[in-house]
């Protein structure tokens, strides 16, 4: 046998134009490989695995298909886009997926040509699509435009509004619906791959426009009969009526694993000049590797894994993380209160409800991915008595901004935001970072604000929101494990809008807000080794504002620095307009605010980002310094 016939066809592909110009039946082969390449590759960096498995066999057939790049391909979400970044020229470095300075763990503009729109939040691929699909058509180009949504993502109200809006245009669009876990209608077999194929050909829908034809000058009731019946003939075979009614063509369901059902469908569908059509196909979630398929997440996210048995590396860490302190003390105060009831919008893991739902499930809410209808369901709840926790990502509660506003804000009403994953989350980079939510919640009156500085403050505040019945109230905290603080059995009501002094000093003032305070009095510490003696306060609330530990702190140093783990416009900027509506900063005192950099990061460590935001014990110190002119001086960092 010869050398070249035992090439692997992967490394045959350096980008889908030298797939294009692959034999047919070889197809299956690269998928194997492309999958074992996909495996291996997500064993070494962790991220998101079963997702991609499950459309190993579409991402060949599309790059097969159409002229990438200049058709486009939108992954929703784009977590399952790795079998696409390995096939468009990016393999070299797929094992640098979500490290810093390497691939980003979603589709990115900055990162290809191949990547024509960046995602990370779902449901936004097919509004995307059809603006390119009419930014073609107004420049006279002649393109593909495909987006791929998830059965999940497709749940969402803004792909429903994208749908009636392509449907209206008659949009030369596709939607291919990759129904990984509904399982909405299972494909019936051969007889279902070659009604697909059937439906999705030009002979089939010659006959059915000629049949429009003719049956337009029949009398009306012949008319409704002859659609009725139509109709009922094609969902029989499929469940395509609904979208049919949003104005798109619907052809599946079809297994998306086989290769020869799905290349000769995508062709057909190609080649058509149909309006708006959606492509339903059914995977398996996790497809072809072992581990995944045997797991109830099918491997959804994983970290560093051991490819033979798929056992993932676990932290060492033996401190519970935040999210598991807030389900648990959630539970606690729904034992004594009936009226506490959680919510989530898709991440019951992720946000710790799911703790809350094996405890009560008659009192627990999934209700998909769609913050918007989770925000103002949990604002009925509230007003009819009841005191729903609306547990949502800060990245995602972003979503339901208008919601928050009017639905809550403005009727004062008491829904309680415990917000996950505030500040920065390390390997998924600037669109998972919990980096605004202060800023935008901050600005609206009646609302109170509160961020956990260790896992036992967070279960003080558990409690105060479930006291809380004013108006709404929210509290932030990290991605990942506590502090290691020791833990009380309860927690305790806190004095809404009260601070407190974590260590006592006279020169310099460090007032932390969530989760810098450790290395506040790391960075206090260092600063005591120059003779700078360093008060560090934990101020709790951002809203309503301790006024009067501001005060005392401006008034009391020479020196006030704010710490925040979020943007500009946050806790720093509250604490400043007080203290320049005060005249505080009229009386020579210094004050610095340290916020997240004005910048997007790309993904790196948590610690990394941290470091890089100069939000550490060193960049705290280093301000303090500058800011009391002491580096100059001859002070040096311990």
């Amino acid at each position: 046998m010869s050398q070249q016939s035992k090439t692997p066809l992967l490394d045959k592909i350096k980008v889908p134009a030298d797939l294009r110009r692959r034999e047919r039946q070889e197809l299956t082969t690269l998928a194997e490989e492309l999958r074992t390449e996909l495996i291996d590759a997500v064993s070494v960096t962790g991220g998101h695995l079963g997702a991609g498995l499950g459309v190993v066999e579409l991402t060949v057939a599309l790059h097969y298909v159409f002229e990438t790049p200049h058709d486009r391909i939108i992954w929703d979400v784009g977590h399952q886009c790795y079998p696409h970044k390995i096939l468009t020229g990016r393999r070299d470095r797929i094992r640098t997926l979500r490290q810093e300075k390497g691939l980003s763990g979603f589709t990115k503009r900055a990162e290809s040509e191949y990547d024509p729109f960046g995602a990370a939040h779902s449901s936004t691929s097919i509004s995307a699509g059809l603006g390119m699909v009419e930014a073609s058509r107004l420049a006279g180009e002649k393109r593909n435009v495909i987006s791929v949504i998830g059965d999940g993502a497709i749940t969402a109200g803004m792909a429903y509004e994208a749908m009636n809006n392509a449907g209206g245009m008659d949009a030369r669009q596709i939607v291919i619906l990759n129904d990984n876990d509904m399982s909405i209608a299972p494909p019936t077999g051969a007889m279902s791959h070659y009604l697909a194929r059937l439906v999705s050909g030009k002979t089939y829908r010659s006959i059915r426009e000629g049949a429009k034809q003719i049956n337009q000058r029949m009398p009306k009731f012949i008319q409704e009969s002859a659609r009725k019946t139509e109709e009922y003939t094609r969902n029989f075979f499929n469940n395509g009526t609904m979208f049919e009614e949003l104005g798109f063509y619907y052809v599946g369901p079809v297994d998306g694993h086989n290769l020869d059902a799905l290349v000769p469908l995508l062709e057909n569908l190609r080649d058509s000049k149909q309006g708006p059509i959606l492509l339903h196909i059914v995977t398996e979630k996790g497809k072809g590797y072992a581990p995944a398929e045997e797991a109830s997440c099918k491997l959804h996210a994983v970290s560093k894994f051991n490819v033979i048995n798929g056992k993932q590396q676990k932290s060492a860490a033996n401190v519970p993380s935040y999210t598991k302190v807030f389900g648990q003390s959630l539970v606690q105060e729904a034992e004594d209160d009936e009226t506490v009831v959680g919510i989530t919008a898709a991440m019951p893991s992720g946000t710790g409800i799911d703790i809350f739902q094996k405890a009560f499930p008659e009192r627990t809410y999934d209700v998909g991915i769609a913050e918007q209808h989770a925000v103002t369901f949990a604002a009925g709840m509230a007003s009819e008595g009841y005191k729903p926790f609306c547990a949502i990502y800060s990245t995602f509660l972003q979503r339901a901004y208008d919601q928050i506003v009017h639905d809550v804000s403005i009727q004062q009403l008491p829904v309680r935001f415990p917000i996950d994953r505030a500040g920065f989350v390390g390997a998924d980079g600037a669109t998972h970072a919990g980096s605004f939510d202060v800023a935008y919640l901050s600005c609206l009156p009646g609302f109170t604000i509160m961020a956990a500085s260790d896992e036992a403050e967070l279960k003080h505040m558990v409690a105060t929101a479930a006291a809380f019945d004013e108006g709404p109230i929210a509290f932030r905290y990290p991605r990942g494990e506590g502090v290691g603080v020791d833990m009380p059995e309860r927690g305790s009501i806190l004095e809404i809008g009260k601070g407190r002094i974590v260590k006592e000093g006279d020169k310099i003032a460090l007032l932390s807000f969530g989760s810098r305070l450790q290395d506040c009095l790391a960075a206090a510490d260092q600063l005591e080794t120059h003779g700078l003696s360093t008060t560090v306060a934990d101020a709790r609330f951002a809203k309503p504002l301790d006024t009067e530990l501001c005060e005392q702190l401006a008034r009391e140093h020479s020196l006030l620095i704010t710490v925040e783990e979020g943007s500009t416009g946050g806790f720093g900027s509250m604490v400043l307009h007080h203290l320049a509506s005060q005249g505080l900063l009229d009386k020579g005192l210094k004050i610095r605010t340290m916020t997240m950099p004005d910048v997007y990061m790309d993904q790196m460590s948590p610690a990394r980002m941290i470091e890089q935001a100069e939000l550490d014990c060193g960049g705290i110190v280093k301000q303090a310094l500058s800011a009391m002119d002491l580096r100059q001086a001859g002070f040096v960092m311990a």
